[in-house]
């Protein structure tokens, strides 16, 4: 059902008229110092291409790359976590496969499940569409900037509460509505222009991202202001660079906000502005984190993303 041809989160397979099958697979080296955390947010980062797709986590394997110099308790921990994740997320660990690496890396393997005719898609935006997300941008900075420490205490255990934390209730929460989704990704290293152009060109229709609206944590704006970008950032804007226009009244500091690379991002939704007023609504009741409207599907236009 799902494959190459959109860019999409994960593989959709259809078993029956009633299940089809979501498959990913996502890994990377540590974000963060404490190994624990390592692996809890490298877990929530691959459960997340299920929840993208509005599917159920199922079924998660472990893989792993570890180099023999390190002791065998900091995998353990990094294995804790991502283990406590795949818990809080009601799927199943079933093992996985490791190998000796020079640098350790940490993902999943995931298989969901989905109704076929419930599959939420990157494409399919509509003209009118409002478009909401469902976490503060300014990952990269800050990931960037932790490595160089120049971030203190707090603001790490801010960015690891973020990055940890599932897409679980913000799906979930769509499905229980019963809103009618029109498209649905999640925001990771593409940023968020990088998945709204592929959205955008997917659904062909232009979008309209409004600058004034991002929600961000206040620490990467401060960062970005004084030039700490990671390179994805510009890489991200550089791929883009012709799709997209940029009005000279946005910020450019939160424009480089909305092109940063982000690890375990929020879910970028494309709905009704009725269906997307209700989903704020509810998620404002249970949602640890701040969901909010980003910009408009307009009709297609000269460029596939407008930023404002």
């Amino acid at each position: 059902m799902v494959g190459f041809e959109s860019s999409d989160d994960a593989a959709v397979y259809k078993i029956n008229d009633d299940q089809a099958v979501i498959q990913t697979l996502d890994f990377f080296t540590p974000i963060v110092d404490d190994p624990y955390d390592f692996g809890a947010i490298a877990a929530a980062n691959a459960l997340s291409d299920v929840y993208a797709m509005g599917g159920t986590p199922t079924l998660a394997m472990n893989i792993v790359g570890f180099p023999n110099c390190l002791s065998p308790d900091i995998l353990k921990q990094i294995m804790h976590g991502g283990a406590d994740k795949v818990i809080e997320s009601g799927a199943l660990l079933i093992g996985g496969h490791s190998i000796e690496d020079e640098e350790p890396k940490y993902g999943l393997s995931v298989m969901g499940m989905v109704s076929p005719d419930a599959v939420w898609k990157n494409i399919g935006a509509q003209p009118g569409d409002t478009l909401v997300l469902t976490k503060p941008l300014g990952i990269g900075v800050l990931t960037t900037a932790l490595k160089e420490g120049l971030i203190d205490d707090e603001t790490i255990r801010q960015i690891t509460i973020q990055m940890a934390t599932l897409n679980k209730l913000p799906s979930a929460q769509a499905k229980a509505l019963k809103l009618d989704v029109h498209a649905c990704t999640d925001i990771t290293g593409f940023g968020l222009v990088g998945h709204a152009l592929e959205m955008a060109v997917g659904s062909e229709v232009s979008i309209t991202l409004v600058s004034e609206s991002i929600k961000y944590i206040t620490k990467a704006y401060e960062l970005a202001e004084m030039g700490i970008i990671p390179a994805g950032a510009y890489k991200n804007r550089a791929h883009a660079n012709n799709k997209v226009s940029i009005s000279e009244s946005a910020s450019e500091v939160v424009v480089d906000l909305m092109f940063d690379p982000q690890t375990s991002g929020g879910l970028l939704f494309a709905l009704t502005s009725e269906d997307a007023e209700r989903l704020l609504r509810s998620l404002s009741e249970v949602y640890p984190l701040e969901a909010y409207i980003v910009g408009q599907v307009m009709h297609k236009m000269d460029k596939a993303i407008y930023i404002k």
